[in-house]
């Protein structure tokens, strides 16, 4: 897994790395492992891939039922 310093912003991730690195930081958060400085930087990386998996879910939402629309008109025709 890439470090927090090293991995791209959230918005540039595709939805399944952005998903990985979270269930990554979930474990290690988890782990009760990290220093307190450490786990905040990762709890706030994580907050950022949160609101961006949430975009990219609510824009593919929008598509299908963009595309659902568009079949029905079709089906009307």
């Amino acid at each position: 897994m890439e470090t927090i310093e090293s991995a791209g912003a959230p918005e540039d991730l595709t939805f399944g790395a952005a998903l990985a690195e979270l269930e990554e930081i979930v474990k290690a958060l988890e782990s009760g492992q990290l220093e307190l400085e450490d786990s905040l930087g990762r709890y706030e990386r994580g907050v950022s891939l949160l609101r961006a998996c949430r975009t990219k879910l609510a824009d593919a939402q929008q598509r299908v039922t963009m595309l659902v629309g568009e079949i029905e008109e079709d089906d009307a025709e």
